[in-house]
């Protein structure tokens, strides 16, 4: 039987990606919306409250090698399916907890199964996209992150109100049952697509990287990864840039409540709002690279390094925090903060597509991932044990100074694999915008 082929299918594979990086982000930003209540309810100290968020931190940390290797070595359809229904069920189970140590336990099972999303949301885009259109891709995969963040306050608090604290866990871990069945039904390799038309998939390949266009059957090697100057110029720029993401998504509804007054209703009001900012700044800087190829004739990776750099001169917005006269100035530098950092996070994620071969994208884009949230445990760690001495202020100025440093870094260690070259070819803006 002959199938009718969709036109633009691989912006429909980003659209699931999408949907099922807005569930993992939903389960995992429970948490932190729910956290006034939780301190309240379970009787919580600041401190026990940062064990528990560093909990899922460090677990994720230390699984998302494992999760790459994993997708690398069985394949991204069924290896993504067991990872994502283990996080739903593992974010339904917090709904059972008594005490903080329980909630650290469900947690950190959490931080295992969600260590997959980028892995294999690379490892998808890398098999799916032509080199001049990856960070696009990225961006619109990105863009899931902060809608399912932007989700999770009005439902969590909704949830909160209507049932209690224990349901938005359920609720919030079980809609990602419901992708996993998509992803089962949908997802295809390009090459065994029975939707994919011949020149899609004749497009997808002429725009891919000759010299990483490697067997995506191939074994992985850590060894051979962490044995480059690339691997650390992402790795380490990851390792400073991520405390700043799961600042914002642990700690603000925190610093909201605590040191500006809000309360749980002005909360889901307001606290969604850098997350629409996130956003933004994942699509722009999507966008950025390819502007910035054509604009100043560089190569394809120098691109994506001005894009971390414009990223990290604008996390001077976060860093005025303290400054802000009223909660909803600082609202709006939040807002500043998680739009330079999504664009930024994004380059980050793309060059690992940029500059290894398609056998070994997700267990790159692991052990990169493995050094941002040490750096993020790190940090959680520091904020629960000063943000009641000296504030939170000057926290957040750190933040932009790790992202400067990070900046450099990989500006330094990340070498382009092909010289600047001639304008890259006309993106499909239109497709892109379609899905």
């Amino acid at each position: 039987m002959q199938h009718r082929p969709i036109k633009g299918l691989r912006w429909w594979i980003v659209a699931l990606l999408v949907l099922g990086t807005i569930f993992n982000y939903l389960a995992r930003s429970s948490l932190a919306v729910a956290a006034p209540t939780l301190i309240e309810k379970l009787h919580l100290s600041t401190q026990q409250y940062s064990y528990i968020v560093t909990a899922f931190q460090a677990a994720y940390a230390l699984a998302q090698p494992v999760a790459g290797f994993v997708i690398d070595l069985v394949g991204l359809k069924i290896g993504f399916a067991i990872f994502a229904f283990a996080w739903a069920i593992s974010n339904m189970l917090h709904g059972l907890a008594m005490s903080w140590p329980a909630l650290a336990t469900f947690r950190a099972m959490l931080g295992v199964s969600e260590a997959a999303i980028f892995p294999a949301g690379m490892k998808t885009i890398s098999q799916w996209f032509p080199a001049n259109e990856r960070s696009i891709a990225a961006g619109w995969l990105n863009t899931g992150t902060s809608m399912g963040a932007m989700l999770a306050p009005p439902l969590v608090v909704y949830c909160i109100v209507k049932y209690d604290w224990r349901m938005a866990f359920v609720v919030t871990g079980g809609t990602a049952l419901i992708w996993v069945a998509l992803w089962l039904v949908f997802f295809r390799s390009p090459q065994d697509h029975p939707k994919l038309g011949a020149a899609e998939l004749d497009y997808i390949r002429q725009g891919q990287m000759q010299n990483r266009r490697t067997d995506a059957s191939g074994r992985p090697s850590w060894r051979a990864i962490v044995g480059t100057r690339r691997f650390w110029g992402i790795g380490l720029a990851r390792m400073l840039a991520e405390p700043a993401w799961q600042t914002f998504g642990a700690w603000i509804p925190l610093y909201m409540v605590t040191v500006r007054h809000m309360d749980l209703k002005e909360i889901a009001l307001f606290a969604w709002m850098p997350f629409l900012a996130a956003d933004l700044g994942s699509l722009a800087g999507g966008y950025l690279a390819p502007f910035f190829m054509r604009r100043f004739r560089v190569s394809l990776v120098t691109s994506r390094k001005l894009v971390i750099v414009t990223g990290a001169v604008l996390m001077a917005g976060p860093a005025c925090v303290g400054l802000a006269a009223s909660p909803y100035a600082a609202i709006a530098l939040f807002c500043v903060g998680t739009l330079a950092h999504q664009a930024l996070s994004g380059a980050l994620f793309t060059l690992a597509s940029d500059v290894f071969g398609q056998h070994e994208v997700a267990s790159a884009t692991g052990l990169s991932g493995m050094l941002g949230y040490f750096g993020a445990t790190v940090f959680s760690l520091v904020v629960g044990a000063l943000a009641g001495t000296v504030g939170y202020n000057p926290l957040f100025v750190c933040l932009m100074l790790f992202d400067v440093i990070g900046a450099v870094l990989a500006w330094k260690l990340i070498v382009p694999s092909e010289p600047p070259g001639p304008r890259p070819e006309p993106l499909d803006v239109r497709g892109a915008l379609s899905a």
